[in-house]
């Protein structure tokens, strides 16, 4: 039998480019790849981008599914969401600059695709990791750690940066050629794109954009912010898709406000009414704001004027806000609009 009859690779596909030459990489030595993507609720692609309107004449995709699509391989789309928690909520080796438990992250995926593989008859794991490029995952000890951790050591293949490790199994067997392997290593992304361009590939993710909110500093407070006001360090989907939708206010401690930025993002706030209390200005347009908490009657103009901040009325205005409570009721706050310096700093998430 040839070595593609008879050899399986599982590829981890982010959707940024080092995992798609990884893979292309190794579908070029004849070996039969598929993907797999875990889903976690802290991805940017498929989420914000659909629904915001930033870059308009960027097409809006999902990454690891575009990437599958182009190299022409089936992609596995794995929800983990669920047994995700626990990386993110005690992370054996910490966290990175923010929220990021990046090598725990690893550690957690490559189990994953372990227990796939072996379900499912694979030989050997893919992924696009390169040493040196990120400070948390990718040193070459922490890329040790992940090899100890998982009992990955003989069949996980890094096929970017291979020639700077130990062979392993699909190496040493002849599944593939370690001599078309490569040797990259550092934070620095010239040879990649250089080999994108000997493969044809114009068109992929931002190379060093990353594609998980929890490295973001902006989103990693918002998280922080919710378990520091509910008194416990956990999440809900529905609570980690919410941060990374609309402005975030706390104007007081036991309330906190979710305005809308644009139309997409009121559309998809709007899905949340039965859940939340809301308020939206009717004497004028404006951004729909759920709140999150609950609220008190003196509460109430002060919400109706921060609200009236990001309609269309003029500072000092007057305006009409109605405020709709979760259990049904609803209020209407003749106040006037706050102008943009009435809107304190510290308010901000």
């Amino acid at each position: 039998m040839t070595v593609s009859n008879k050899v399986k690779a599982l590829s981890l596909i982010s959707g940024g480019l080092d995992s798609m030459l990884a893979t292309k990489v190794i579908l070029d030595q004849g070996v039969h790849v598929e993907g797999i993507n875990f889903f976690t609720g802290f991805c940017v692609e498929g989420h914000t981008h659909a629904i915001r309107k930033q870059a308009p004449g960027k097409e809006k995709r999902n990454n690891a599914l575009w990437v599958a699509e182009q190299l022409g391989i089936k992609l596995h789309i794995i929800d983990i969401v669920e047994e995700y928690k626990r990386v993110v909520l005690n992370p054996k080796f910490g966290y990175g600059a923010h929220l990021n438990p990046c090598l725990d992250c690893k550690i957690f995926m490559i189990t994953e695709a372990k227990k796939w593989i072996e379900a499912q008859g694979f030989d050997f794991i893919i992924t696009g990791e390169v040493i040196g490029q990120r400070p948390k995952s990718q040193r070459k000890d922490a890329m040790n750690t992940v090899l100890k951790e998982t009992g990955t050591q003989d069949f996980l293949l890094r096929p970017l940066c291979a020639k700077n490790l130990l062979p392993t199994k699909p190496e040493l067997e002849g599944w593939v050629n370690r001599e078309k392997l490569y040797g990259f290593q550092g934070r620095g992304r010239h040879g990649q794109i250089a080999l994108a361009k000997q493969f044809g590939i114009e068109d992929y993710a931002q190379p060093a954009g990353g594609c998980c909110f929890l490295t973001n500093e902006a989103y990693s407070k918002k998280l922080q912010d919710l378990w520091a006001h509910r008194g416990e360090k956990t999440y809900e989907l529905d609570d980690i898709m919410l941060l990374k939708v609309g402005r975030h206010l706390r104007p007081r401690a036991h309330f906190k406000l979710m305005i809308a930025r644009e139309e997409g993002e009121g559309n998809y706030l709007s899905g949340y009414r039965h859940q939340f209390s809301s308020a939206q200005c009717e004497s004028h347009p404006g951004a729909l704001a759920l709140i999150e908490g609950d609220i008190k009657p003196e509460d109430r103009t002060l919400i109706a004027q921060i609200v009236s901040r990001y309609s269309q009325a003029q500072a000092g205005e007057e305006v009409r806000v109605k405020i709709q409570l979760k259990n049904g009721i609803s209020h209407t706050v003749q106040t006037r609009a706050f102008a943009p310096e009435e809107i304190l700093s510290e308010w901000y998430v």
